[in-house]
């Protein structure tokens, strides 16, 4: 069920570089134009992770992980490839489809939003993701260790699922 308001969840939130993650509550607001509100079924955590628990991102409170796959909770204005239900994996690195990068075979790039994702920070220079009206960095545009984020539409990948076969032949 799709809501339109605040959600209240649990995140593992790092307050500040070297110290351990604190599973706190958090608000996660509704996306805005061209977002996509997930909730989180499954995460990885990757050295990345660590890297940048470590020191090397320096903008805190901090929810980290990047690598996850969840179903779409809500979809923001003007969002027209992902309906609620959707099976999806969220991407750090954008797809927007219509830039040199995007077009071209060599690479896959893409620089939209990129400054802003790098800064833990949406489009509009926010985060989504608060704790008692403090602003909570998003790491890479992601932040798959909360049970909701919200993400571009253009950094989403729909999961096809197939169905599994019942009987196997030999």
């Amino acid at each position: 069920m799709s809501t339109t308001g605040v959600i209240r969840c649990k995140a593992a939130v790092a307050w500040e570089p070297g110290k351990p993650l604190t599973i706190e509550d958090v608000e996660v607001a509704p996306p805005k134009v061209h977002e996509v509100r997930i909730k989180i079924i499954a995460s990885g955590v990757c050295h990345t992770d660590q890297e940048y628990l470590t020191g090397q991102f320096r903008q805190f409170p901090l929810v980290l992980g990047h690598e996850a796959a969840g179903i779409v909770e809500s979809v923001g204005p003007e969002v027209t490839t992902f309906s609620q239900g959707d099976k999806v994996i969220p991407l750090f690195l954008p797809q927007c489809g219509e830039c040199e990068r995007c077009l071209s075979p060599k690479t896959n790039r893409c620089r939209k939003n990129w400054a802003n994702t790098q800064v833990g920070v949406m489009a509009d220079g926010t985060s989504r993701i608060s704790y008692k009206g403090q602003q909570v960095y998003q790491f890479l545009g992601v932040s798959s260790f909360s049970q909701y984020t919200v993400v571009p539409d253009t950094s989403l990948a729909k999961i096809e699922v197939m169905h599994r076969l019942t009987k196997c032949v030999y």
